[in-house]
């Protein structure tokens, strides 16, 4: 089978696409026939040994894939060759094969094909957990998402829309604004020539907003915390700018508000009965039509550098996924 593999450490330039052995699930796993991979900021930092997580090279990249069941493992119940399914995994994923435990696999519905499930379980069901169970977002409150048009930016705009809130959109070009207005965004802050703080002020009349979705970090934080609603909550999701910022905790304190962290990898393993609810209501709405990955461009594997790179570089609104021939 085709794999993208990492072979030593550094920029999506050094990886290389070969031909290996085929997988043997061990068991409680199953080997998953690769359909479509999704592209997340996180897999630009594995391949460079920035990630919290630091396989041993060669290895290849990839978190979330959908495909279909090829072997399954001794001891496996529930299910079988020709399932379809979501995985989920931290590495592996970029290649025509991945084997995955049985407890990171999700059906997948009939009415979802291969591509937006590649493009799903990662960053919706990071949004969802950061504004369900972190925030407890609710209606009629007012939600400020930065880094809007990214893949978990996007989720957070449509989730956030669904669950009944007003949702303002911060990102940095009108291009990508656009496409968080097409996704359900209310109001557009573009933080590359606008003032984020005159612009949250004037749309909240003053008041601020009662939750910060904040998967960039950098410059933008602080700002945004400064209008946050009394009793608002701030929640980290991520640091995609590179610098992690440091905040005056007499904020929190002026601001009666909570700093939240969001970690949903770590959510999956200490709370998997909650991790599977929230996915069967994510399912659920993809169903009913109320959310859906933006694919900003598929890829073919051998691609991948491509893909990499444009998700490094900044250059995506929404998902990238790349597709296989297995």
């Amino acid at each position: 089978m085709k794999a993208v593999l990492c072979k030593q450490y550094g920029p999506p330039d050094t990886l290389v696409v070969e031909d290996v052995p085929s997988l043997v699930p061990g068991a409680g796993q199953v080997v998953v026939a690769v359909k479509a991979a999704g592209v997340n900021f996180p897999d630009t930092l594995i391949v460079q040994g920035k990630y919290q997580f630091k396989p041993e090279p060669p290895f290849s990249p990839g978190g979330e894939v959908a495909g279909v069941v090829k072997v399954v493992g001794s001891g496996v119940t529930g299910w079988k060759v020709g399932d379809r399914v979501i995985a989920a995994a931290t590495w592996g994923g970029f290649a025509e094969e991945l084997i995955v435990d049985v407890e990171r696999l999700i059906s997948l519905p009939q009415g979802m094909d291969f591509v937006p499930a590649s493009a799903f379980i990662l960053t919706y069901g990071t949004s969802y957990h950061a504004l369900k169970d972190r925030a407890q977002l609710q209606p009629g409150e007012t939600l400020l998402v930065l880094g809007a048009s990214g893949g978990t930016g996007l989720a957070a705009v449509q989730l956030g829309k669904a669950m009944g809130a007003k949702v303002i959109a911060a990102a940095s070009s009108d291009a990508k604004l656009d496409v968080c207005r097409a996704n359900g965004a209310d109001e557009l802050i573009n933080y590359a020539n606008d003032d984020l703080r005159t612009r949250v002020k004037a749309i909240t009349a003053g008041r601020g907003v009662d939750v910060i979705y904040d998967p960039v970090g950098g410059p933008y934080s602080e700002p945004a915390l400064r209008d946050m609603a009394w009793k608002g909550r701030f929640l980290v999701v991520g640091f995609a700018a590179g610098d992690i910022p440091k905040i005056p905790l007499n904020l929190a304190l002026l601001k009666g508000c909570s700093i939240v962290g969001v970690f949903w990898g770590a959510f999956t393993k200490q709370e998997p009965e909650s991790n599977r609810r929230n996915n069967e209501e994510l399912l659920q709405m993809y169903l009913d039509g109320k959310v859906a990955p933006h694919v900003h461009a598929t890829y073919p594997l051998e691609q991948a550098v491509d893909a990499l790179r444009e998700v490094m570089e900044k250059r995506v609104s929404g998902k990238v996924v790349l597709t296989t021939g297995a």
